[in-house]
């Protein structure tokens, strides 16, 4: 084998290339790696599958052969979080690179449950988990979101025993993985597809229960944190008792089965007749103890003297109002005679102020344009007079100053 440099005119044959690229990756030694998963297909007593990193979308595939899965001693599936000590093996003919798998384990139950703590006591300290935040269910919903698997009994059970107790109510479903690796987005991106829907009143997540591992997806933290910052009333319905994954904490209602959410979220349609009818019974019967109430009381009043007699009140009032009404004709009596004598008396004090009464008593008025003579000076010979006697006025005129005779005064 040639260790010659490739070049143009001296080019390195594949094989060249392959073996050398062997040898180098046979020289790598093993190394423990953690992951979930993805992928596990058993054919002819070998394994084949991939292993995806825990935080990034980073997959490796692997090779456990036979005689080493023969040893382990323990069962695998998809979803599951392994250690596995691999070793980078490089395929010359295939021209591939794969991962063989010398030991694999589950991930440690302790290491899980710290992380799992970790995380709750954070989600904790941010009043994610507090009562005070958690929102009402509707009475009665018209458009249930429910995330659940494609198929599935949960999906069953929630629906068979919704519509049993409300035939009106309806479903908006998204079907999402309820294990593995692909759970946790999915469920997420179904939670935020019916949040979005205005007329979705609540949502169900709903999974029929599960081991540990299974439920693993349910606390993952950005599942936990989008349907703690669902607007939409969330259930949770995972249907594990022993194994209570974060959802359950945040959820605005935790079911303990899929069942158990369907007659939580959707009331009982017979159940709320019968309530009716037992309302519309205690209305009636208040309202006719109250109108009898009344009635009892009518009655009591019209058997009281004072209505169950009425002419009463005139014939103890007759003698005074006889007295009140002469009273008042001889005050009115009294009231035109005192106006009668000062009208009179008026009359006399304005007929003795008249003028007319002096006229006749043989008085003149002398007027000269249109002016009363009140001396001789006023009126100087030739003037024009008026004289106004009691019945009548007089022309005349003026001679001038009157010289009394010797018999006059």
């Amino acid at each position: 084998m040639s260790d010659a440099p490739a070049t143009l005119e001296s080019p390195w044959p594949v094989r060249l290339l392959s073996t050398k690229l062997k040898e180098y990756i046979d020289r790598l030694g093993t190394v423990w790696i953690e992951g979930e998963l993805t992928q596990w297909n058993v054919r002819n007593g070998n394994v084949y599958g991939k292993l995806k990193d825990l935080d990034q979308d980073v997959t490796v595939g692997f090779n456990l052969w036979s005689s080493v899965f023969a040893r382990l001693g323990q069962d695998f599936s998809q979803g599951d979080r392994v250690v596995a000590l691999v070793k980078p093996d490089y395929w010359v003919k295939g021209g591939t690179l794969s991962m063989v798998v010398y030991d694999l384990r589950h991930v440690g139950l302790g290491d899980l449950l710290e992380r799992l703590e970790r995380l709750k006591r954070q989600l904790a300290a941010e009043g994610l988990f507090d009562a005070a935040r958690k929102k009402p269910l509707p009475f009665l919903p018209h458009l249930i979101g429910l995330v659940t698997g494609r198929d599935s009994d949960a999906e069953k059970d929630v629906k068979k025993n919704a519509l049993l107790r409300w035939p009106a109510v309806r479903f908006r479903t998204v079907y999402a993985a309820v294990q593995g690796d692909r759970s946790a987005a999915e469920v997420t991106a179904a939670i935020r597809e019916l949040d979005a829907d205005p007329e979705v009143d609540v949502i169900i997540v709903a999974r029929g229960g599960g081991d540990f591992q299974n439920l693993l997806p349910f606390s993952d933290e950005t599942l936990v944190r989008t349907a703690a910052a669902a607007q939409t009333p969330l259930v949770s319905a995972i249907g594990h008792e022993a194994d209570r994954p974060l959802l359950d904490e945040v959820a605005d209602l935790r079911a303990s089965t899929p069942t158990d959410a369907a007659k939580r979220v959707v009331p009982d349609v017979s159940d709320e007749l019968v309530r009716v009818q037992q309302a519309r019974t205690r209305m009636q019967l208040r309202v006719t103890g109250l109108l009898n109430h009344e009635i009892d009381r009518l009655a009591q009043l019209r058997s009281r003297p004072a209505l169950s007699t009425t002419s009463w009140i005139v014939d103890t009032r007759a003698e005074e109002l006889t007295r009140y009404v002469a009273r008042g004709a001889e005050l009115a009596e009294r009231a035109i005679e005192r106006a009668e004598n000062t009208t009179r008396e008026l009359t006399a004090r304005l007929r003795a102020l008249s003028p007319q009464s002096t006229l006749d008593r043989g008085y003149a008025i002398v007027q000269t344009g249109g002016h009363v003579v009140k001396s001789t000076d006023a009126a100087p010979a030739g003037s024009p007079l008026l004289i106004t006697l009691a019945d009548g006025a007089l022309d005349a005129v003026s001679s001038g100053r009157h010289a009394p005779s010797k018999g006059e005064k």
